[in-house]
């Protein structure tokens, strides 16, 4: 296989760097295990930030999401754990990020992690007529 799973986040020059804009990430096919089952937990990641000096390099993304297949995790820990080092990895002016698990027992969990940079101002909202 030409990918394998991996902890590691690349990243490259953000090529825009002269404006904010949005990049937004579905993830589909994440997947955990329930720390207390051992069964697998299913999501689907949906990544929303707006990148300051570094993007995060997608076919790296895709392997460290991978990564967590085999690993044991609380929904609202494996959620705050990827921002955490998605944030690590790319330094963004803002990030935010939604797990919307699959049913468990009758439940859908859905947690959203959000970071912000000190002293970044989102952009006006235009509104066109």
């Amino acid at each position: 296989m030409t990918i394998q799973p991996t902890p590691i986040l690349e990243t490259f020059p953000n090529p825009s760097t002269e404006r904010d804009y949005t990049i937004h990430i579905r993830i589909p096919e994440f997947t955990c295990l329930c720390p207390k089952t051992g069964q697998p937990d299913f999501a689907t990641l949906y990544l929303d930030y707006v990148p300051s000096a570094l993007c995060v390099e997608l076919k790296a993304l895709k392997g460290y999401i991978w990564s967590y297949r085999d690993q044991g995790a609380f929904h609202e820990a494996v959620t705050n754990r990827i921002l955490k080092d998605l944030v690590a990895a790319v330094a963004p002016s803002f990030m935010r990020l939604r797990a919307e698990f699959n049913v468990r027992g009758g439940i859908y969990t859905t947690v959203v992690a959000e970071y912000k940079a000190d002293g970044w101002i989102p952009p006006t909202v235009v509104t066109l007529p």
